[in-house]
């Protein structure tokens, strides 16, 4: 009985065996037949330089060594605060052969009905993001400026830039200005790296951005963090221990769910299911690949990935705000026109 029970479960462990090895086959003899010879569009919705930029170029660089025979384009494709990349990506054929990155903060666009949104993020085929990046404000090193309290005391408005009206940073300024009553001037034009280079000139006071993105910047000491949104790092303070009330509360709330989904990868809606799941199958050996790990160490940016259907989710669940957050910032959109 004993060795019957035994040759069972021998023989079960070799089905089991050959199953996986055939499975994997096929998954590799398809990879093949998709990738080999194909050049695949990774459209990035900022400037070169910055963040986004790194990250896609990373996620294109390794997604290509996953997909053997196949060749990554990066198409940068900045503007409107990355309306234009992510609107360009959403109408491009469903064929598995363009996918890209952008901003989380374009939640904030679709939640606001923007008009110039010609995409809806529930709908796209999601491959995975690359990280969680918690926003920082940060101060240009020449400023006498040293904690957020002295920041709130200024008397007058502080110049802080931005790339532009529907970006991330833009959309965080003007909800924080409003409820939290910062005392800023949103300034609008500064792609990629340009308002780290702009305080360095000292032609604006600071910014709001992703950590990843400034993190260089501070331990150069060109700058400094005074709050955070989220992340784990004990400085600088918790921007929410200033939310005075409900409505500052619920912004920051808002702005840490962008955060907790940073650095995107999607195509467009309606990629046949097969090709999608070689392409998450692909995107999970990315982000796993010791290289590209030991690659965004060392320029300082996170990689804490998802994939598929859990980013879907994630998405599907920031979009679904209060109606009092949504009240909040479309009234806080409305007054910037």
């Amino acid at each position: 009985m004993v060795r019957k029970s035994l040759a069972c479960v021998t023989t079960a462990f070799g089905v089991c065996v050959c199953f996986c090895f055939f499975a994997a086959a096929a998954r590799a003899q398809s990879a093949a037949a998709f990738a080999s010879g194909r050049t695949f569009s990774y459209i990035v919705s900022a400037g070169a330089g910055g963040g986004y930029d790194l990250y896609g170029r990373l996620t294109a660089e390794f997604m290509q060594r996953h997909l053997p025979g196949s060749t990554f384009v990066v198409r940068n494709m900045p503007g409107a605060g990355h309306l234009i990349g992510a609107n360009a990506l959403y109408a491009s054929p469903a064929d598995g052969y363009t996918l890209g990155t952008f901003s989380t903060g374009l939640i904030y666009n679709q939640i606001s009905k923007n008009t110039a949104v010609r995409f809806d993020l529930a709908k796209m085929s999601w491959i995975g993001k690359a990280g969680s990046d918690p926003r920082v404000v940060v101060i240009a090193a020449h400023s006498p400026i040293k904690t957020f309290d002295e920041f709130l005391a200024q008397k007058e408005p502080l110049n802080f830039a931005t790339s532009g009206l529907g970006s991330a940073s833009y959309i965080e300024m003007l909800l924080l200005s409003n409820t939290m009553k910062m005392p800023i001037r949103i300034l609008t034009g500064y792609s990629g790296n340009a308002d780290q280079l702009a305080m360095r000139r000292g032609e604006i006071a600071g910014t709001i951005g992703s950590r990843s993105s400034l993190q260089h910047f501070v331990d150069n000491g060109y700058g400094r963090f005074i709050a955070q949104i989220g992340g784990r790092e004990p400085e600088p303070p918790q921007l929410s221990q200033w939310a005075k009330d409900e409505r500052a509360a619920n912004s920051v709330a808002l702005i840490q769910s962008q955060g907790d989904i940073a650095r995107l990868t999607a195509g467009p809606p309606g990629v046949p299911a097969a090709r999608l799941a070689l392409l998450i199958d692909a995107y999970r050996k990315a982000m796993n690949d010791s290289d590209l790990q030991a690659r965004a160490e060392k320029f300082g940016y996170p990689i804490e990935p998802a994939y598929g259907e859990e980013v879907a989710q994630i998405v599907a669940r920031a979009l679904r705000q209060p109606d009092e957050i949504v009240a909040t910032l479309t009234q806080a959109l409305k007054d910037a026109k």
